[in-house]
């Protein structure tokens, strides 16, 4: 019985070094790594979703989390006022898209819980390409074809939806003003 008790110490103490304090600061450390400009803007990855303000560019998913921290809002769709916000954000995308309210995609209508995630679903971002070639002063099927090259396939081939990284798109699309 002592020997197993103290096997579960040692357990105990190496997993808590490690998890409590390694890890942090490890975690830390890299955070505290060149790499981000002042705005916030990753400067080296894709890997993070940047909403860039304005009709030139494309727009990722709404948010729930307010800057510099991530995290959800933990409403649901039987949240008293969902229904209400999700209505609100459909007709101001459908007003922006010169579309009606029923082609808006579902993601361009419901958040993000983190605002992390840089991908968009292809028809949100083909829904974007009209407006978004007509700002930029680009013709339509140059716009749709960043659009396609930015687009990831199904993980494995068969897990998840294909999505359109928002974040590269618009560097791509910086690239071809």
């Amino acid at each position: 019985m002592l020997k197993q008790t103290l096997a579960g110490l040692r357990v105990l103490v190496v997993l808590t070094v490690l998890t409590g304090v390694l890890y942090p600061l490890a975690v830390w450390g890299v955070s505290r790594l060149p790499g981000l400009r002042a705005n916030a803007e990753a400067v080296d990855t894709t890997l993070v979703a940047v909403d860039r303000e304005g009709d030139r560019w494309f727009h990722t998913r709404p948010s729930m989390a307010s800057l510099p921290a991530s995290g959800g809002s933990n409403k649901g769709e039987r949240a008293a006022d969902y229904d209400a916000v999700v209505a609100q954000r459909r007709a101001l995308v459908a007003q922006r898209e010169g579309v009606t309210p029923d082609e808006v995609p579902q993601d361009a209508v419901t958040a993000s819980a983190s605002g992390l995630d840089p991908h968009i679903s292809p028809a949100y971002a083909l829904l974007q390409a009209p407006r978004v070639a007509r700002v930029n002063g680009l013709r339509e099927d140059v716009v749709r074809r960043l659009v396609d090259a930015h687009t990831d396939g199904r993980g494995l081939g068969f897990v998840g939806e294909p999505g359109v990284n928002v974040t590269a798109l618009n560097r791509a699309l910086e690239a071809a003003r």
